[in-house]
């Protein structure tokens, strides 16, 4: 196997990547059957307001329609699951701005607990367009990614209250 070596010269993208934990006293089955049920986002997260996944079920290919929101602006975004392996991985990839979000569960002590990693990794950067618009609407990418970073805190923290009540 062959790898592509980096120019020096080009961009970083891991520059952008944001990560969230938590540890949660739930099995990860438990945590699974919450983190992968994508409709339910707008529970935990606090810039999603609507989720649609077409036909329902959420698994591998699924895609999905998001409503988000920051005070009194709205936009939609699509997305695909990029990434499923049921009890440790799900991800998607946000369209409009090339970044994938993902939820890691690593099972703890004897099963009975479980780390959850928030992930939003920019593995081909963050759209022109995007950048563009979150500099215009958002104050830029690094004030918009420090909003961003605390939302997916507050999201696992919310996540946690669910699974422990």
């Amino acid at each position: 196997m062959t790898t592509a070596a980096t120019p020096s010269n080009a961009p970083d993208h891991r520059e952008h990547d944001l990560r969230a934990e938590i540890e949660v006293d739930a099995t990860p089955a438990q945590t699974w059957a919450l983190v992968s049920d994508l409709r339910r986002m707008p529970e935990w997260s606090p810039q999603v307001r609507r989720t649609f996944v077409p036909g329902g079920a959420v698994g591998p290919g699924s895609r999905m329609v998001n409503l988000n929101h920051r005070g009194w602006m709205h936009w939609p975004t699509q997305a695909k699951v990029v990434r499923f392996d049921p009890h440790r991985e799900i991800a998607f990839r946000v369209t409009e701005n090339w970044t994938v979000w993902s939820f890691t569960l690593e099972r703890l002590d004897d099963g009975t607990r479980t780390r959850i990693v928030h992930r939003r990794e920019t593995p081909d950067g963050i759209s022109p367009l995007s950048k563009g618009l979150t500099k215009v609407a958002f104050g830029g990418v690094p004030a918009f990614g420090e909003e961003m970073q605390q939302g997916m805190q507050r999201t696992l923290e919310r996540m946690r209250a669910t699974l422990e009540s």
